[in-house]
C-alpha cells in the first residue's frame, strides 16, 4: 500500500474543507493518504448541527471569524492558526482508526507530549482534552479527520462557541464542552511545522515507508476540477445556515402599543410558519408582519431588508414596524 502526504499552505476553511471533499471524493483510494492543514479563524460545526444554538453568528460576523460546516458529524470547534488539523484517507478494506490515532500519540511522544485516546473520538493529556475527531465512510473509503489544539486563543474558543440563551427548540446535534488545554502547555516549543514534522515522521514510521510530501496552494489546486465546485458548497449559505435541522424560536416582549407572542418555525434556515399571539389593537400590523416573515431566510440582514422595504410601503406602521425589526433581529443575533 502506497503512501500520499498532503499539506496545504491556505488557511481559508471553505478552500481547506473543500480540498478535503476532493480527497475524500476523488483520488483514488489505493494509498494511506495524510493531509495537514491548519484555517484562519472559524467555528466549524458538524454536519447536523443548528449554528444559532452552537455559537454566536453576531460577533463571529463583527470580527470577520469564518462559519464552516463540514461534511461529517460531530460537535462545534473553533479553529484558528494555533490549531494542527489531520485528515486520514484510506481504502475501506485497509481502514484502521486505531492506527490513526496511535500516529497522532506517536508523533506527540516525539515531542515529549503522552497523550491517550479518551473514549472513540478524543485524545487528551492527563485529564485535559487536546484532539477531537470526527469520521466518514463510503462504499471504497473512509476518512478521519481531527484537530490537535497547539496554541489555540481559549478565550476566542470561549468567546464564539458559548451561543447566545436564544429560545431555540432545535433538532440536531448539540455540542457537548469538556475541559480543553493546548499543548504549548506540556512544550513550549511545539508549533504547527514542528507537530506537522513529527505526524508525517510518525507517519512514515507505522507503514514503514516514505513518499514525497505534496504542498497544496491555492495555484495548484486551481487545476483541480472538481475543488472549485466544493469550494462554492462550501462557502454558500444554503450549505452553511439552509442545513440546519428543522427548529423553533419563540420570544415574546411588551412594546408601548401592545405584547408580540412570537412564534416562528424555521425549516433549512427558512421560515417556514408564523405565529403571532399580541393585543395590538392593529390587527392589519400582526397580518402584515405574518406575511413579511413567512418563507424569508432566517437571517437578521434579511429580516431588516424586509421589514424596512413593509416601513416604506406603509409609512402609517412605520413606528411599530421598526420596534419589531429592532427587536427581532437583536433576537436572532445573527
Amino acid at each position: 500500500m502506497k503512501l500520499r502526504i498532503l499539506k496545504s499552505a491556505v488557511t481559508n476553511p471553505w478552500f481547506n474543507l473543500a480540498t478535503e471533499d476532493w480527497i475524500f471524493n476523488t483520488l483514488n483510494p489505493d494509498s494511506h493518504t495524510l493531509f495537514l492543514w491548519r484555517n484562519s479563524e472559524t467555528v466549524v460545526i458538524g454536519r447536523s448541527q443548528n449554528p444559532w444554538v452552537e455559537c454566536k453568528i453576531d460577533k463571529m460576523e463583527a470580527d470577520e471569524v469564518f462559519l464552516a460546516r463540514r461534511q461529517s458529524g460531530g460537535g462545534a470547534v473553533f479553529h484558528d492558526l494555533g490549531n494542527t488539523n489531520f485528515t486520514f484517507l484510506s481504502p475501506k478494506d485497509d481502514y484502521d482508526q486505531e492506527a490513526n490515532f496511535t500516529i497522532i500519540i506517536n508523533a506527540l511522544k516525539k515531542l515529549g507530549i503522552d497523550a491517550e485516546l479518551s473514549g472513540r473520538n478524543d485524545m487528551q493529556v492527563g485529564d485535559k482534552k487536546i484532539s477531537g475527531s470526527a469520521f466518514k465512510h463510503a462504499a471504497d473509503r473512509s476518512f478521519h479527520h481531527g484537530t490537535l489544539l497547539v496554541n489555540a486563543n481559549m478565550q476566542k474558543l470561549s468567546d464564539y462557541l458559548n451561543p447566545h440563551p436564544l429560545k431555540l427548540k432545535a433538532k440536531g446535534i448539540k455540542s457537548v464542552r469538556a475541559r480543553v488545554a493546548n499543548l504549548k502547555e506540556f512544550n513550549t516549543d511545539i508549533n504547527h511545522e514542528t507537530l506537522s514534522e513529527a505526524i508525517i515522521e510518525a507517519f512514515y514510521e507505522y507503514y514503514n515507508d516514505t513518499a514525497p510530501v505534496e504542498e497544496l496552494d491555492e495555484a495548484s489546486l486551481a487545476k483541480q476540477p472538481n475543488l472549485n465546485k466544493y469550494y462554492q458548497q462550501m462557502a454558500d449559505w444554503d450549505w452553511r445556515f439552509g442545513k440546519t435541522p428543522e427548529f423553533t424560536h419563540h420570544i415574546e416582549t411588551r412594546f408601548d402599543w401592545g405584547i408580540i407572542d412570537l412564534h416562528l418555525d424555521v425549516k433549512h434556515a427558512v421560515i417556514s410558519e408564523v405565529v403571532i399571539f399580541s393585543d395590538a389593537l392593529n390587527v392589519e400590523l400582526i397580518d402584515l408582519l405574518k406575511e413579511t416573515l413567512t418563507d424569508i431566510k432566517y437571517d437578521r440582514h434579511e429580516i431588516k431588508a424586509k421589514f424596512d422595504e413593509l416601513s416604506k410601503a406603509h409609512p402609517e406602521l412605520a413606528a411599530q414596524v421598526d420596534d419589531v425589526s429592532v427587536w427581532l433581529t437583536s433576537e436572532i443575533e445573527g
